[in-house]
């Protein structure tokens, strides 16, 4: 298992205000763009941009988003260091994520990408062996 790539989490009203500073900030356009529910989110460099009601932000209290190569390891983990997965795989547009609790009180969102996600934006070293 290993760490793809690390999201820090921006929370803001308007993504679509959002953008410009942080495409000329980061020199880059948008990764990713998905929505679900009442939330509309893209990926600009290492930053994960989440336009969310205010009210509705309780419900992701991840403070980070990790992508991972295997979700299913890191939640063997997380387990076995003493946290806990408190939304359990899930799957999504983009693959699958989970929550997890780490025993110090950490809580991460990680995500397991779909491997065409995963050629385009981490790149082929990150790919396991065809077969």
């Amino acid at each position: 298992m290993s760490v793809l790539r690390t999201y820090a989490r921006l929370w803001v009203d308007d993504l679509d205000q959002a953008l410009p500073v942080l495409r000329e900030l980061v020199g880059e356009e948008p990764d990713l763009y998905f929505a679900f529910d009442n939330v509309k989110a893209a990926a600009v460099g290492h930053f994960l941009v989440i336009d969310v009601p205010a009210e509705e932000r309780a419900k992701y209290p991840a403070s980070a988003t990790v992508v991972v190569s295997d979700l299913d390891e890191i939640s063997r983990l997380v387990v076995a260091r003493g946290g806990r997965i408190t939304v359990p795989a899930t799957a999504a547009e983009t693959g699958r994520f989970l929550y997890a609790r780490h025993a110090d009180g950490a809580e991460i969102e990680y995500v397991e990408w779909t491997p065409d996600l995963v050629r385009r934006i981490a790149g082929h070293r990150h790919l396991p062996p065809a077969v």
